[in-house]
């Protein structure tokens, strides 16, 4: 690795830390995500006017401030509860075992009296009788056990920001909660059809198709539980 390539690499993990160096992480703009760009342009909508003028004060209208229109998302820029209910174990153990032993000899004590007169000349203790032997054996034994416990009870609201041709919602919501040093990250995407949103506008997270959840965080405590960059470096490069 070049120099000057390892060294923007360490300025440029340096800069994220620095962020929050002395003070709180700072938290991120809404502003500056798909969410809200979602719902600052949405869907044109054109209305439906059939020229009388007592459709103008029906009480059945299609649109949103209708009595009977429908509440739950169904259009970029709608927003809907997702919930967050993982309560998942999982328990596994292996078991392996491999033995192998052989066991090789070669002699010629008859050979048209060749090996005889070849015993003449060898040195003492020498002979044909016994010309070579060879013993192998290897063995091997392994084991593993992983057990697994996750536990997540959260509630984010997340925004419609795509509306596929097949009538699939992409979603999309972020949450960032700080408490005085540590900012806690909770991020959710991925597809939903309108008819499982329930008629509180809420939606399970094992009803999302392609779901992605993360729940993670920045600040002074995550930095010291994590490794030194150039720690994570070597332990990439080194062999051993």
């Amino acid at each position: 690795m070049k120099p000057t390539l390892f060294l923007c690499l360490a300025l440029a993990a340096a800069c994220a830390r620095t962020d929050h160096m002395g003070k709180p992480p700072s938290l991120t703009s809404p502003r500056n995500s798909e969410e809200f760009i979602a719902m600052t342009n949405p869907p044109l909508e054109i209305p439906v006017d059939s020229g009388r003028p007592e459709a103008a004060a029906s009480l059945w209208a299609g649109t949103t401030s209708s009595l009977i229109s429908d509440r739950r998302a169904a259009t970029r820029g709608d927003i809907l509860t997702v919930v967050i209910e993982i309560d998942d174990e999982a328990q596994m153990t292996n078991t392996s075992g491999r033995s192998r032993s052989s066991d090789e000899s070669v002699s010629i004590p008859q050979m048209v009296g060749i090996p005889q007169r070849l015993n003449e000349k060898l040195p003492e203790g020498g002979s044909f009788d016994n010309l070579a032997q060879a013993e192998a054996s290897s063995s091997y034994k392994g084991s593993g056990n992983i057990t697994r416990r996750d536990k997540l009870t959260l509630r984010v609201a997340a925004t419609v920001i795509d509306q596929l041709p097949n009538g699939t919602l992409q979603i999309e919501g972020t949450q960032e909660v700080r408490v005085n040093y540590e900012l806690r990250e909770l991020t959710v995407s991925g597809f939903v059809r309108p008819a499982d949103i329930d008629r509180s506008n809420e939606i399970a997270y094992d009803r999302i198709a392609g779901a992605r959840i993360s729940y993670g965080g920045r600040g002074q405590i995550t930095d010291v539980q994590q490794p030194r960059f150039g720690q994570q470096l070597a332990d990439v490069i080194l062999p051993y």
